[in-house]
């Protein structure tokens, strides 16, 4: 077995940029308002940076000086890749890269060029995420205490991401030519640093398997065995197939308990796999552990690795500490939820149409902040025509019912539509709970609107009718209105702006009388008086499996997250809790959230991409016509894009004030539901394909997989060749004695087609036009591994 150490790159020669400084304006990292990163030499005190998610070392330069470069912006450059001795190129497995883009809260990406030694070349996309999240809504590999802008310290963290591209193993690197991403308009891509892992055991004929990590983590398997994950690398020249190879470790007071069985791994691919592994329960020992591959193709060897900590450790507030959790496996394998945005706004249900439309949701702070750049829908004007001047928003709570709500019939649609977990409002931005506040507060349903206890019901009839769905609590950190958060208001620009939050009572527009904010009580402090006990509530009142954070605004999230994280553990509570990026500590953000889009890649780090059924609004939007919400057949789309790139999608709906659900968006997702039940094999329980995640042309194809069989789901009818034959031109991981099957078809022949490969490796299959019309939305085709 090789275990190859990352080859660092020399990128000074190519550095025209610099990111990091160590006072105001020393340098400009993004020009708007002069942000630049504080120096990170603490992360790399010998100069060598190694990625907690992937083991790969990087160069690490961060502050080398005043008026001393650091980073590349790409601009087409070339970079050489040395060679691994005086005469031959460097075999490599997999390009790594730190990166960043410029903009603030943007996605920049373009294609750069592998070049191999016999002439070939090969796109791939380079994908940078931003370095300033406004709120933080991402989970960098590197994440600084501070950003730096032209007046002093911004407290939101700016970060860095890394990019893993995967390279033809049996092929030699010699270069990789970098995009033209120059354009500050649009956004630069900037890198930082560049690794190669090695490959230079494919040298050798037939499957060579290479571990390149070992992670022990915080997370236990159903047994309550530690779960250590183990990346492992095929860098040969052919598959690891048949009964594959038994996964272990081997260390000081470290005992395998649960090993893990590897089937296929073809040449270029790598593959995750975890074990579970006990030792002392109260105390953490760090040793060295060799990682065993043993089975019938592959005589029994083994690889160390050093300096390992294994054992359950309490969280702390030390951000560190936090760090070190992560999405447990269900999440990983929940894939589709549903998000449900209910409060008193869908009293007004005002969000305009598009292309003006805004989320209805926010219909109170629009209509309170009247101008161009925000208020485009105009909530102002429609407030005043339909309510009248001495209308104010509390006066909707009224006529928030829930008259017709039926919390059975809500978990029902939610199980109909495919889902496995959903995500409630328990608050909003406007402030009303739809929980018992306790003395936090009596702005709540309980006291105003349903008189109901909203969470209460829904979970409780989720635990009554749907069971196995996993419960979640969306809550808004802060309240745009409240008076109590006023000492940690903030105004994000000068001008006014959809991301101020002020902390201050509401003013009625025509009447400039301050408005009620009914049901607030006496407390002394809003962080320590109501955030955080509301959030205990949502934790251990209400159980929620997902705390679903918006808005990370001044937070005792550190605090809260330690402690429940640490209950969550104990043996007679016994569950993995997951919390969103959005609560204001980045180290503590499970899962990225993009709102509205997604990710066009695969990336290592989870995320969930959350969007509305509406086209853009959570909160019902009465505005919007029936046929303008999303439907079964982008529903699904938009569904497997995401699974094949490592994400989840929460997908929302906004009911009425009465508690009912649109019929059009029950019925698009009922329907999507039928498709997503019957081809569930290919989205739940699977993972991404490391070597590409997608074929875009000549049709739409994306790739999942588990260790029993690999799927390929087209998301347009498969076109039929003249030979009778569908193609997929990718090397897919298909051997002889494999089972090619059309998932979710019930039709003669279905379950086991013909299937033939072609010189460059694609794979062909034998089924016909008829066959294929019986399905619709996907057509997916699953390789079952032979023993």
């Amino acid at each position: 077995m090789a275990k190859e150490p990352s080859v660092q790159l020399d990128l000074t020669p190519y550095f025209n940029h610099k990111a990091f400084g160590t006072y105001p304006n020393e340098t400009i990292f993004e020009s708007t308002y002069n942000r630049s990163y504080p120096p990170l030499n603490d992360l790399a005190p010998d100069g060598i940076y190694t990625s907690k998610l992937t083991g790969i070392q990087y160069d690490f330069p961060s502050y080398t000086g005043p008026s001393k470069p650091d980073n590349l912006i790409c601009e087409g450059q070339t970079i050489s890749i040395p060679r691994s001795n005086g005469t031959s190129d460097r075999k490599a497995f997999s390009l790594n890269m730190l990166v960043a883009n410029d903009l603030r809260d943007a996605i920049v990406s373009y294609n750069m060029t592998y070049i191999y030694s016999d002439g070939t070349t090969a796109l791939a996309e380079l994908r940078a995420l931003s370095f300033f999240n406004f709120l933080t809504i991402t989970h960098g590999e590197i994440i600084s205490p501070f950003t730096w802008t032209s007046t002093g310290q911004d407290w939101n963290t700016s970060q860095i991401f890394e990019f893993t591209g995967s390279l033809d193993p049996t092929k030699t690197l010699t270069a990789v030519q970098l995009p033209v991403a120059n354009n500050a308009t649009v956004g630069r891509i900037h890198v930082f640093s560049m690794s190669v892992w090695s490959g230079e055991a494919s040298a050798a004929s037939g499957p060579a398997v290479q571990v390149q990590d070992v992670r022990p983590t915080q997370k236990w398997t159903e047994a309550g065995h530690q779960v250590v994950e183990v990346t492992i690398n095929n860098v040969g020249t052919e598959c690891l197939a048949g009964s594959g190879v038994s996964v272990s470790l081997q260390g000081h007071g470290v005992t395998t308990e649960e090993p893990m069985t590897l089937k296929r791994l073809c040449p270029g691919d790598q593959k995750r796999v975890t074990i579970g592994v006990s030792g002392s329960s109260s105390n953490t020992t760090t040793t060295t552990a060799n990682v065993v591959l043993s089975g019938p193709t592959l005589n029994q060897t083994s690889a160390a690795f050093s300096n390992l900590r294994f054992g359950f450790e309490n969280y702390t507030t030390d951000l560190s500490s936090i760090g070190k959790h992560e999405s447990p496996q269900w999440f990983d394998d929940a894939k589709y939820g549903i998000m449900i945005h209910w409060g008193a706004y869908a009293v007004p249900a005002y969000g305009g149409v598009a292309p003006n439309e805004t989320y209805a949701e926010w219909f109170w702070w629009y209509g309170n902040n009247h101008d161009v750049g925000s208020d485009k829908s105009d909530c102002l004007d429609y407030r005043l025509e339909t309510f009248g001047p001495e209308w104010n928003y509390d006066d909707s709570f009224a006529n928030f019912t829930a008259s017709a709500w039926d919390p059975k019939e809500w978990v029902d649609l939610f199980s109909d539509a495919g889902a496995t977990y959903f995500v409630l409002t328990t608050k909003h931005h406007e402030g009303l709970a739809l929980f018992d506040a306790g003395a936090t507060s009596n702005r709540s349903t309980l006291h105003y609107g349903p008189k109901r206890d909203i969470v209460q019901e829904l979970f409780d009839a989720a635990a009554a009718y749907q069971p196995t769905l996993k419960r979640g609590t969306y809550f808004s950190l802060p309240e745009w209105y409240n008076p109590d958060f006023g000492p940690y208001g903030f105004t994000q620009t000068d001008a006014v702006g959809s991301t101020s939050w002020l902390g201050i009572a509401a003013t009625n527009p025509f009447t400039n009388e301050t408005e009620p904010y009914t049901g607030r009580v006496e407390i002394s402090d809003f962080l320590t008086d109501l955030q955080l006990p509301q959030m205990e509530a949502l934790a251990y009142k209400y159980e929620t499996d997902i705390m679903w954070c918006d808005c990370g605004t001044a937070n005792k999230t550190a605090e809260f997250v330690s402690a429940w994280w640490n209950w969550a553990r104990t043996p007679d509570v016994n569950r993995q809790v997951v919390m969103n990026s959005r609560c204001g500590v980045a180290q503590a953000a499970d899962f990225e959230t993009p709102e509205y889009t997604t990710y066009s890649s695969a990336q290592r780090h989870k995320w969930e991409s959350n969007q509305g059924m509406d086209p853009y609004s959570y909160g019902f939007n009465a505005q919007t016509p029936a046929a303008s919400y999303m439907n079964a057949s982008t529903i699904v789309y938009t569904l497997v894009d995401i699974v094949a790139k490592n994400g989840n999608f929460l997908l929302d709906i906004g009911p009425k004030p009465d508690g009912t659900v649109d019929a059009t968006e029950a019925a698009h997702l009922r329907d999507a539901g039928v498709w997503i039940k019957n081809h569930a094999e290919a989205v739940f329980n699977t993972t991404y394909w490391f070597v590409q995640t997608q074929l875009a042309s000549p049709q739409e194809v994306r790739f999942t997989q588990n260790e029993e069989a690999f799927y390929v789901t087209f998301l347009e009818q498969p076109l039929v060749q003249g030979n009778g034959l569908v193609w997929v031109n990718a090397t897919v991981p298909v051997l002889q004695g494999d089972v090619v099957s059309l998932v979710g078809v019930n039709a003669t022949g279905a379950d086991s087609l013909e299937w033939t490969t072609s010189e460059e490796g694609y794979l062909g299959i034998q089924v016909d036009a008829a066959m294929l019309a019986l399905d619709e939305y996907g057509w997916v085709f699953k390789i079952a591994y032979a023993a």
